[in-house]
C-alpha cells in the first residue's frame, strides 16, 4: 500500500509546489502594479500574500480553485445556475447520449469491417480521415446545420460527442474481433461452426478486453466533445458554458473550477467503465 501511495503523493506534492510558485510568478506583476499606483512598496511576504488572494488572478492558486470548486458543488442549490452539479448534469447527459451513439456506430462498423473486405477497404480509410478534421472547426458547422433543421438541445452536442468517441471504439473493436489466431479459427471450422457461431463464441468474447479499453478512451473523448460543442453553441448551461462565461468576464477561478469539475467527471466515468470491465471479464472467466 505504501509503495503504491507514496509515489503518487510525492508527485502530487511537487505539482502543488510548482503550481503555487507559478501562481506567485504570474500574479506578481499585477500586485506590483497596484502597489506602485498606491505608492506602496511590497515586500516578498506581502507580495506572496497578495498573489494568493487576488479576485481575478492570471493563475489561481490551488486553494482558490478548490474553494471555487467546493462553492460550486456544495455551496449552491443543485438547481441553481451557479451550481457545478447543475451544469455537470447537463454535460453528462449529452456525454452519455453521444457515447451511446458513438459506441453503437463503432461496434456496428467494426463488425462490418471484419466480415466484409469491401467495407474494410472503403469505410476504414474514411473513419481515419474523419479524425483528422479539427473538432473546433466542425462543431460550429454541425450545430448550425442541425439548428436550421430545428434540432436543438442535447442532440447536437451528442452528435459531436459521438464523432469523437466512435473512432476509439471502432479501432479497438476491430482489433479485438481480429484477435483470434488462425488456429482458433480453423478449430471452429473443424467443428462445423457457422459464421454467426464463430462470431458469438470466439470473436466477440476475444474482443472484450480490447473493447473495454477503447470504451475508456471513448467516454473521455465524448466528454471532451460535449464541452467543445457547448462553446460555439452559446449554451447557457453545461460545463462548457461555465468555461465560456468565465472567459467573457475574466473569472479565472470559475474557469479552473469548471475544468477540475470536468476532469473529475471524466475520471469518474472512466472508473465506472473500468468497474463494469472487471465484473464482465470475471463472469466470462477472463479476469484481468
Amino acid at each position: 500500500m505504501r509503495r503504491a501511495v507514496l509515489p503518487v503523493l510525492a508527485v502530487l506534492l511537487v505539482l502543488v509546489v510548482v503550481w503555487y510558485a507559478a501562481a506567485v510568478a504570474l500574479n506578481a506583476p499585477w500586485a506590483r502594479d497596484q502597489a506602485g499606483r498606491a505608492g506602496v512598496e511590497l515586500g516578498f511576504g506581502a507580495l506572496v500574500v497578495d498573489t494568493m488572494a487576488q479576485e481575478r488572478p492570471v493563475l489561481p492558486a490551488p486553494h482558490q480553485v478548490f474553494r471555487g470548486l467546493w462553492d460550486g458543488v456544495a455551496g449552491q442549490k443543485v438547481t441553481s445556475k451557479r451550481s457545478l452539479v447543475y451544469h455537470g448534469w447537463i454535460t453528462l447527459s449529452a456525454t452519455l447520449m453521444g457515447f451511446a451513439l458513438g459506441t453503437a456506430a463503432g461496434m456496428l462498423l467494426a463488425v462490418g469491417i471484419v466480415h466484409s473486405r469491401a467495407m474494410d477497404l472503403s469505410v476504414m480509410p474514411w473513419a481515419v480521415a474523419s479524425q483528422t478534421i479539427p473538432i473546433l472547426a466542425i462543431a460550429p458547422m454541425v450545430i448550425v446545420v442541425l439548428a436550421s433543421m430545428g434540432v436543438t438541445g442535447l442532440l447536437p452536442k451528442a452528435v459531436i460527442a459521438a464523432w469523437l468517441s466512435f473512432f476509439p471504439v471502432l479501432v479497438g473493436m476491430v482489433s479485438g474481433l481480429r484477435a483470434p489466431d488462425a488456429m482458433q479459427l480453423d478449430q471452429m471450422k473443424t467443428w462445423n461452426a457457422s459464421a454467426s457461431q464463430g462470431f458469438w463464441r470466439l470473436r466477440l468474447p476475444s474482443s472484450m478486453p480490447y473493447l473495454f479499453t477503447s470504451l475508456k478512451v471513448g467516454i473521455a473523448a465524448a466528454l471532451v466533445g460535449t464541452i467543445v460543442a457547448e462553446l460555439p453553441a452559446g449554451a447557457s448551461a453545461g460545463l462548457g458554458a461555465r468555461l465560456l462565461s468565465g472567459s467573457y468576464y475574466g473569472q479565472t477561478i470559475q474557469i479552473w473550477s469548471a475544468l477540475f469539475a470536468a476532469a473529475t467527471l471524466a475520471a469518474a466515468l472512466v472508473m465506472i467503465v473500468g468497474l463494469i470491465e472487471r465484473v464482465t471479464l470475471r463472469r466470462m472467466g477472463m479476469a484481468r
